[in-house]
């Protein structure tokens, strides 16, 4: 097994690479976990890594869908993908549409969320400015 603080400041710069930064609750739960069982966190953050690289799918494709299931699940966890998208080229147009997306499955709850997260990273743009 790789050095522990060695093997942590690489799973924590997976999501420096991927979102821009390491979210706090994911270097806590990193942190703690490479305390105490770091094969189970490794083992779980490579697939994590594994399944958001597939090889069939551009990085903003993947983004845009785990904003949107993450918004049918109306986790907070949608924000990082989010940034990830926008990191990935994505436009507000298209974070937008996949948030309609996951309105449809999940309704009105997603939809908000949506709002909550977009008005927050493209502040600059106001509803009444676009029309």
């Amino acid at each position: 097994m790789a050095d522990q603080p060695t093997r942590l400041d690489e799973l924590k710069s997976r999501y420096e690479t991927m979102i821009g930064f390491t979210p706090p609750k994911i270097a806590k739960r990193l942190e703690l976990g490479m305390r105490v069982d770091p094969d189970l966190v490794s083992a779980l953050e490579d697939w994590r890594i594994a399944a958001l690289t597939p090889g069939a799918l551009d990085q903003k494709t993947v983004q845009l869908m785990s904003f949107a299931i993450l918004l049918v699940q109306t986790s907070e966890a949608a924000t990082n993908h989010a940034k990830a998208a926008i990191k990935a080229g994505a436009t507000l147009d298209e974070l937008h549409a996949s948030a309609a997306i996951a309105a449809l499955f999940r309704g009105v709850a997603a939809f908000n969320l949506a709002g909550e997260i977009l008005s927050g990273l493209f502040p600059e743009t106001d509803p009444e400015i676009a029309r």
